[in-house]
């Protein structure tokens, strides 16, 4: 089914964006509701869901946070992510300095953390049970954590030198967090330990001549702007602003030296890239220009590019249930990406040409297909 996504004629999302989109998310829970924010701050929430049981249908927007409401960020939302446990709570962060965590039923702002710098990205745990931290990248080198229970900023993990671009959480333990910082370096931390991380990435896996001492334990030699872990948690993707995408064994920090080419990548904030889900091979699916390049996971094999946005793809998210994606673009759209039903080829064409629903029910299958008969 990944292998035939294309751009669905019969499914629509109505365009409110009047700006580009940055960031998406689908809800973990029913897979139904989707998120989208904007680089004019505003924030719409989809349903996925054909309702009507045509085969042409809009997802249609069901509410939004826009210029008019009086808790719309004031700039550009760079990251929007639901609470993973249930659909009555999502989160943004914004270019505003801020976190704010939304009530999606009243479609007010229930809390907001108020940050000195620019907020880059932020992410919660899909796992967690025994915390509610949400870690958040800002133009500070400091990767700073808020706790959703008390309301309060939890600690901070320091360690980077420059800004951090991008935070993910493992999907399979909770209290590791990956970083990727314009410093070139992605740290995994364990947040319950003092010293915060536990290794920094090494594109050299220690091997490093010495040319390349300059590049001592960094991920890669440009920004590192986007993170994503595979499902299982057992390896982590990264890109950097050097053109190219790593994956790392996330047990070991090991660098499997899977080559995926040149990943063209001219973002100067976060990117958003996404992993398939319940596929064999796993699949990525990384903004590319204004395509959207899709790499089998293991082999680094470019499968293909979907082509359809008219200016640079900012972001992209997958639907598992149904192997979907959506991505949103600078052209203020967000496209719809739907396996292709292939139509079984006939062995003869001339077939096509029988009637055969006006077939006598007394002659259908009357033909032997053994050979020893007759």
């Amino acid at each position: 089914r990944v292998l035939s996504l294309e751009l669905n004629k019969d499914r629509d999302v109505e365009r409110i964006h009047g700006s580009g989109i940055n960031t998406l998310d689908i809800e973990p829970v029913e897979g139904r509701y989707m998120l989208s924010g904007g680089s004019d701050g505003v924030i719409v929430l989809y349903d996925l869901e054909n309702l009507t049981r045509e085969t042409s249908y809009t997802c249609k927007a069901l509410c939004s946070v826009g210029r008019s409401h009086p808790d719309v960020h004031k700039f550009s939302v760079e990251t929007v992510q639901w609470y993973p446990h249930d659909t009555g709570m999502f989160t943004s962060s914004s270019f505003d300095k801020t976190l704010k965590i939304w009530d999606t039923n009243t479609l007010k702002s229930a809390d907001a953390f108020h940050f000195k710098e620019t907020v880059y990205s932020h992410h919660m745990s899909p796992v967690a049970t025994n915390h509610c931290l949400v870690a958040v990248g800002t133009k500070s080198p400091k990767v700073q954590l808020c706790d959703l229970k008390s309301g309060s900023f939890s600690h901070i993990l320091q360690g980077h030198r420059q800004e951090v671009l991008a935070v993910a959480w493992s999907p399979r333990h909770e209290y590791v967090l990956a970083t990727g910082s314009a410093d070139g370096r992605v740290k995994l931390w364990d947040v319950r330990r003092a010293s915060g991380y536990l290794s920094t990435l090494d594109q050299h896996n220690g091997e490093k001549s010495k040319a390349s001492s300059e590049a001592a334990n960094s991920a890669h030699t440009g920004r590192v702007n986007g993170l994503c872990y595979t499902k299982d948690g057992l390896h982590l993707l990264t890109t950097g602003t050097d053109d190219r995408m790593r994956l790392w064994n996330s047990f070991t920090g090991e660098n499997t030296l899977v080559n995926y080419g040149k990943v063209c990548n001219e973002s100067r904030k976060g990117l958003k890239f996404t992993i398939s889900c319940g596929c064999d091979p796993e699949f990525a699916f990384v903004p590319y220009g204004s395509t959207i390049a899709v790499y089998t996971v293991f082999t680094g094999e470019l499968i293909t590019m979907l082509r359809g946005h008219y200016t640079a793809v900012n972001c992209c998210v997958f639907q598992p249930n149904f192997q979907e994606l959506y991505s949103g673009s600078r052209d203020c759209n967000i496209l719809a990406w739907i396996p292709a039903l292939r139509e079984p080829v006939p062995d003869d064409i001339s077939e096509k040409s029988l009637p055969q629903q006006h077939l006598n029910p007394a002659y259908e299958d009357a033909w032997s297909s053994t050979d020893d008969e007759g």
